[in-house]
């Protein structure tokens, strides 16, 4: 039988061994590091592509203003916002976005003091569509095009949050204003 001092210092010979062997110390400092650095980088990623996302739809929303600009969208005689996007918006939307999942907003008014644009966030954080309307207006008018576009986020779980709606989304508006040619 072995003595009781034989044991210590067996287990005190083990113990010194393993703390002068620095082979899996590398792979231990990967493993505390890692969730954080690839939190960050897919963070990073996200907010990139959410901003060309966001720098996209306001190239549509401008190439889609010069319909109503020129007068274009108004002898087209579109009946609702609806057939607006289906006719022209859509044609420019790259493979980024869905098409029905665009809202498109477009009222006009007698002078650009009387602009009024309100948010469509609700106060539950939802997107609220229901005062959406299709108003090109007429030679002269001040006409406001906005284009909405309810973009998923996923990196919102660790931590980083730059939702504004429900369930990990962010609006993105995009949003142009000008006076109609005399067409």
């Amino acid at each position: 039988m072995s003595s009781p001092a034989a044991s210590t210092a067996a287990a005190g010979s083990i113990f010194r061994r393993f703390r002068r062997n620095r082979r899996g110390s590398a792979a231990v400092e990967f493993a505390l590091v890692a969730p954080v650095f690839f939190a960050l980088l897919f963070a990073i990623i996200e907010t990139a592509i959410m901003f060309f996302a966001s720098q996209v739809l306001e190239t549509v929303t401008q190439n889609s203003a010069r319909q109503i600009l020129t007068g274009t969208a108004q002898s087209a005689s579109y009946p609702d916002w609806s057939h607006f996007r289906d006719g022209v918006v859509c044609a420019q939307i790259p493979a980024l976005f869905s098409c029905p999942k665009i809202y498109v907003d477009v009222k006009s008014y007698s002078a650009f003091s009387s602009v009024v644009i309100n948010s469509q966030i609700n106060a539950s954080d939802n997107f609220d569509a229901s005062t959406l309307s299709y108003s090109p207006g007429g030679p002269g008018d001040i006409v406001v095009v906005r284009l909405f576009y309810q973009w998923p986020l996923f990196v919102t779980g660790l931590g980083y949050n730059i939702s504004n709606l429900s369930g990990n989304q962010r609006l993105l508006v995009a949003t142009a204003a000008f006076q109609n040619e005399p067409y």
